[in-house]
């Protein structure tokens, strides 16, 4: 079994992402199951953050142990997840998974994650957990898979090939449209981030020029999260 962990900051098309692999008839995808073990061990205020500790196992090396690496039906497990949500848990499960990190221009990130959290700090990005992944792998000899949304944006076609390549599985015209409105693989959070866009989506379009403001508390973030999106961009998939 294929086992796929995306790593991503929030605000990057993860969900969009998700919902391309879910397209596919091999493919089981799973939204971000280690969330509730996130709000759990931080703390950290989110929309509806009770209710997604109530959806969800709490203990997140259970859930690594009982869903994560858990029996599917299909030979695909596509696992949609937030690198901030790694905090406090054992990472000696990832050479289990082939993982995959997906990034975005920090300017643009922020913007759209600041509506949602508007104290955001650099925490909240997960950019710092994306390095350490990315060190991991070059560490272990690996060359990472990272994908830029800038990139993936300007041919979709062209990078989701590409990517299904370098994971050993052939691509799947299927993945680039979906239906429009929620999704049985959401979970229960999606209402509080999902339905103001990607629910809108029916597949992937070019990106739109950005001219919102960063609010003056989250500039700081913008000068943190830089250089570490500079430290993945050689690794990106380019074509």
């Amino acid at each position: 079994m294929l086992r796929i962990n995306m790593w991503s900051s929030p605000r990057n098309l993860s969900t969009a992402m998700m919902y391309s692999w879910a397209q596919r008839a091999d493919t089981t995808a799973v939204d971000e199951p280690i969330y509730a073990h996130y709000l759990r061990v931080t703390g950290r205020a989110h929309p509806g953050d009770d209710e997604v500790m109530a959806s969800q196992d709490t203990d997140g090396e259970a859930v690594i142990r009982d869903v994560m690496l858990g029996e599917y039906d299909t030979p695909v497990v596509f696992f949609k997840q937030m690198a901030k949500h790694l905090v406090e848990l054992d990472w000696s499960f990832l050479p289990q998974f082939r993982n995959v990190l997906l990034t975005r221009e920090p300017h643009d990130m922020l913007t759209s994650l600041q509506v949602r959290l508007p104290d955001a700090t650099i925490d909240d990005t997960g950019f710092p957990e994306l390095i350490t992944i990315l060190d991991r792998m070059l560490d272990a000899g690996e060359e990472p898979i990272v994908i830029d949304t800038k990139f993936l944006l300007q041919d979709p076609r062209a990078v989701l090939t590409e990517l299904c390549s370098r994971l050993g599985v052939p691509f799947d015209e299927t993945m680039l449209t979906w239906p429009a409105g929620p999704k049985p693989e959401d979970g229960v959070w999606a209402k509080h981030w999902y339905t103001d866009g990607v629910h809108k989506t029916t597949g992937w379009s070019r990106n739109m020029p950005k001219d919102a403001e960063l609010l003056p508390r989250v500039l700081p973030v913008l000068d943190e999260a830089m250089p570490m999106y500079e430290r993945l961009l050689p690794h990106v998939v380019r074509l």
